[in-house]
């Protein structure tokens, strides 16, 4: 008897369940988003006829504002936003930032997060307050490193929107990208000309989310997009020349993974 109760109970907390999924709406769901970044996100980049924000856009009837611009790096983040808020001013609901791997591309130093000083503050714990000797960190503006060129994005950009969610997504996979003699990309497993790995430019935006508050999602290993083997050469623009470009695809995909990440952020506050 005491089973069959059990059983009775959980099949009711099932059909509940069931029941709210039938009305469950998505919280990015006929929302105005912005997008910033590279030509992954530009409109105008040839590598697929669709992006990813236009599955969003048929699928969640989100109003796209694109600001992305081919070959940008993370110094162009302000440009974009300042672009925003001269377009569409405070009416929009988030801002998803997506960009790093062109400063991958160009050999951008990684750079420090903060600048320390040694500086005087008050303090008193269990005993008067008095002036004490502490180190004190400030964010590293250095528009000449990564780090640097994230934070100076980041603070012009929660001090533009500080009530609006920003997400940042760190780059893709990326393997060759053969356009001409002088545009001649290797892939991710070479260091570029500071010696260093894409790995570092995508932990750097990952650490970007802890030091500056904002939710993270991790495309690159979340998507599944890996074009350094064959087999998904099929997710992106060409096998033998681009495989830095989604597909339309490839563009699907990342917004099927989107579609599922953005589900546990809130779009608006």
């Amino acid at each position: 008897m005491k089973n069959r109760i059990l059983i009775m109970m959980w099949m009711a907390l099932l059909c509940g369940a069931v029941q709210a999924q039938t009305t469950f709406t998505h919280p990015w769901m006929q929302k105005r988003v912005a997008y910033f970044g590279d030509s992954i996100t530009d409109p105008r980049n040839s590598g697929s006829k669709k992006k990813y924000w236009h599955y969003l856009q048929e699928w969640l009837g989100i109003t796209p504002y694109v600001y992305a611009v081919s070959g940008r790096q993370w110094n162009d983040i302000p440009r974009q936003a300042d672009k925003l808020r001269e377009e569409h001013g405070d009416s929009v609901d988030a801002i998803l930032i997506f960009i790093g791997t062109n400063d991958y591309n160009n050999g951008v130093p990684i750079g420090q997060w903060y600048e320390e000083k040694d500086e005087q503050v008050m303090y008193g714990h269990g005993q008067p307050k008095k002036l004490t000797d502490r180190k004190r960190r400030y964010m590293s503006m250095d528009a000449n490193t990564y780090r640097g060129r994230i934070n100076n994005a980041i603070d012009k950009v929660k001090r533009m929107y500080p009530t609006k969610q920003i997400v940042l997504m760190t780059p893709i996979h990326r393997a060759q990208f053969h356009r001409n003699d002088k545009n001649w990309q290797c892939t991710e497993d070479y260091t570029n000309q500071c010696g260093i790995y894409l790995d570092e430019y995508i932990d750097a935006v990952k650490e970007a989310g802890n030091i500056w508050a904002l939710p993270v999602i991790d495309l690159n290993a979340v998507s599944g997009l890996y074009p350094m083997m064959d087999e998904y050469a099929q997710y992106f623009c060409d096998k033998a020349t681009d495989r830095l470009h989604p597909n339309d695809k490839g563009h699907e995909r990342m917004a099927r993974t989107l579609l599922y990440q953005l589900v546990a952020l809130p779009c608006t506050f």
